[in-house]
């Protein structure tokens, strides 16, 4: 039962690929639409974002900043009223204060200036993320563009080798009815035929996955109406031979997007050490501020006083008489709003100077993980150099050794294709067997496979050599 659900997704999967297939994809398509639309590389650019903001940010350190501020507060009970700086006493005494103030820093050894030029190479650093996701996806891309070219002429080789083998069949069913042959060639032939059958179901369902592989890292939405074009591959016979693996790397070292992300890195985390050099600096700033405010514990007299009788003073005459004064009431009203404002207005401009003498050693400990950092840095680099150079190493040794592997399976599959035409016109005269038939086309069909693996894999690894010199992947 399992057998047969396979079977039938590998028709249902062929049947789906054989659909309407008017608008193929290049291999430039696939690579653009993957650029543009793969979900790491959109991660990768909303880093990049990040970047900026983080560097405009600093930026914008430059600048002066610029706050309002305003209170309303109750109090109960005795309290310096801060606009007469008398004490006064009420159940509550409302009190509102307003100011605007601002600030700058003139000196703070420059680590603004730093963090700015550090910011600007991480903004720098995340681009070049974003080109090498971009180099990995086209690399990717490429590969699978190759697998699916390499499965269709494994099926139309698979193909053309059962369509022999039926007519073989044919050719052996009609010699076994007028008795030229045994019917155990004829068994022979059948059963070789069947085996085919599967290879090319196998084939068939290679060709289906590689398509899907392809479909699935593009993120389209469906496999229907697939396909690609087939390009016209030209294999110079000597390319990979044109420079030495050193030429190539020296070539790849000023291009390659994780070496320049490396360096920016590097150069980003030397203006670090200078940022955290600069807790050790005077810190100049100029400040400015002005403001006014309410109080409703503020009076002021109104009209004329008015005379409420003569009360004792406390004082007395030389006879021994208490001494009256004339006592009098004045009426009040709360200040209003407005003329507390005009009255209350202040306005500062000062210079601040600090000094760091000890802050816990906070100062000191920045510095050391800065250089820390920076050292880590420089090692990245290093490495990433030495895993370029080796993979550039491993890709010229691959593409020699898939140029000579190319070269001996055209002679494999060329002498195996006179042997095999040998072998069919013995057979047909009935000189050898059909086990001995069978076998040379079995060899035959092998080699046609050996000499298809090592042509895609010739091409892939040429590309993969082009792609570090910094020419486009075309086919």
């Amino acid at each position: 039962m399992k057998t047969f659900i396979s079977f039938l997704f590998v028709l249902s999967s062929v049947f789906l690929f054989a659909q309407d297939k008017s608008n193929p994809w290049t291999l430039q398509q696939c690579i653009e639409y993957a650029v543009k639309n793969n979900i790491r590389i959109q991660q990768n650019r909303l880093n990049e974002r990040l970047a900026e903001a983080t560097l405009l940010q600093s930026k914008a350190q430059m600048l002066p900043d610029l706050n309002g501020n305003a209170s309303n507060s109750y109090n109960n009970g005795r309290k310096v009223d801060p606009f007469t700086n008398q004490f006064v006493t009420g159940d509550w005494i409302q009190s509102q204060n307003f100011s605007i103030s601002t600030g700058v820093t003139l000196f703070g050894g420059f680590q603004t200036l730093n963090s700015i030029r550090q910011n600007k190479y991480s903004l720098l650093a995340s681009g070049q993320d974003v080109l090498k996701m971009q180099n990995d996806i086209t690399l990717s891309i490429a590969s699978a563009y190759l697998q699916i070219l390499f499965a269709q002429e494994l099926l139309a080789v698979a193909r053309s080798q059962e369509e022999i083998t039926r007519l073989q069949e044919k050719r052996t069913q009609q010699l076994v009815e007028v008795g030229n042959a045994a019917k155990g060639n004829l068994l022979d032939i059948q059963a070789q035929l069947a085996g085919e059958e599967v290879n090319r179901v196998n084939a068939e369902n290679n060709l289906a996955l590689s398509s899907l592989n392809l479909v699935q890292m593009l993120n389209l939405d469906t496999v229907r109406d697939f396909s690609i074009v087939k390009p016209e591959l030209t294999l110079p016979a000597e390319a990979v031979l044109g420079s030495s693996a050193d030429q190539v790397y020296e070539s790849a070292l000023t291009r390659q997007p994780e070496i320049k992300g490396a360096e920016f890195r590097l150069r980003g985390s030397e203006k670090g050490v200078a940022v955290a050099r600069a807790g050790l600096y005077p810190r100049l700033t100029l400040g400015a501020s002005y403001g006014s405010g309410y109080s409703d514990a503020s009076i002021r007299p109104v009209g004329s006083p008015v005379f409420t009788g003569l009360v004792l003073n406390g004082n007395v005459t030389s006879s021994g008489e208490a001494i009256y004064e004339p006592s009098f009431t004045y009426p009040t009203e709360i200040t209003p709003f407005d003329t507390q404002l005009k009255n209350n207005l202040n306005r500062s401009v000062g210079v601040y100077l600090t000094v760091p003498l000890f802050n816990n050693l906070n100062t000191c400990t920045a510095i050391q993980r800065a250089k820390i950092s920076r050292e880590n840095s420089a090692l990245d680099l290093q490495l990433q150099k030495d895993n370029l150079r080796k993979t550039i190493q491993q890709a010229f040794n691959d593409a020699s050794a898939a140029l000579k592997k190319y070269q001996a399976g055209q002679k494999a599959a060329s002498a195996m294709e006179e042997s095999f035409k040998y072998a069919e016109q013995k057979y047909n005269v009935g000189a050898i067997t059909s086990m001995d038939y069978n076998d040379a086309k079995n060899k035959l069909s092998k080699a046609k496979s050996d000499l298809l693996q090592s042509k895609y894999d010739y091409v892939f690894k040429l590309k993969v050599l082009d792609f570090y010199q910094g020419k486009a992947i075309v086919l």
